[in-house]
C-alpha cells in the first residue's frame, strides 16, 4: 500500500514540478581577455621561451603568419609503395617519442609537447580532408 501511496505521490510531484520548470539559462562563451601563454607555466624551467617557437596563444600552430602561393608548375608527388610510408612514419613517430622522453625532463612538460605535436598532426589532417579550406 506504501509503495503505492509513494509512487503516485512521486508522479504527481514530477508532473507538477515538470510543468513549472523553465528552461535552464544558456552560459554564453565570453571572449578571453588576454592570451594564453605557456612561457614558464606551473613554474617549470622547462617552460622557458614555450611560446617562442609558435607565439603566444597559437598552441597547435593553427595561426599561420604568412602564407606564399607558388604558382609555378612543377611535380611535387610520386607514388612510393605504401609499406615503405608506413615505415617512414613508424621511424618518425619513434623519433617523436625519443625526442620527448629524452629531451623534456618533466612530465608535464611531455605530456604539453605532445599534445601540441598531437593538435598539428590534427591540423594536418583537417588539411588532409579538406575539412580546413587550405
Amino acid at each position: 500500500m506504501f509503495a503505492k501511496l509513494a509512487s503516485a505521490f512521486l508522479i504527481a510531484s514530477a508532473c507538477i514540478w515538470g510543468a513549472d520548470a523553465k528552461p535552464i539559462p544558456k552560459n554564453e562563451i565570453l571572449p578571453r581577455g588576454s592570451p594564453i601563454s605557456f612561457d614558464n607555466w606551473g613554474g617549470l624551467s622547462s617552460f622557458n621561451n614555450f611560446d617562442n617557437f609558435y607565439g603566444v596563444d597559437n598552441f597547435d600552430s593553427s595561426v599561420h603568419f604568412s602564407q606564399v602561393v607558388d604558382t609555378s608548375t612543377q611535380v611535387v608527388c610520386h607514388t612510393e609503395a605504401i609499406e615503405i610510408i608506413q615505415q617512414r612514419l613508424l621511424v618518425l613517430q619513434e623519433m617523436a617519442k625519443r625526442i620527448i622522453l629524452e629531451q623534456v625532463c618533466e612530465v608535464e612538460t611531455q605530456t604539453v609537447v605532445f599534445q601540441q605535436f598531437h593538435a598539428s598532426l590534427g591540423l594536418f589532417s583537417n588539411d588532409l580532408t579538406h575539412v580546413s579550406g587550405h
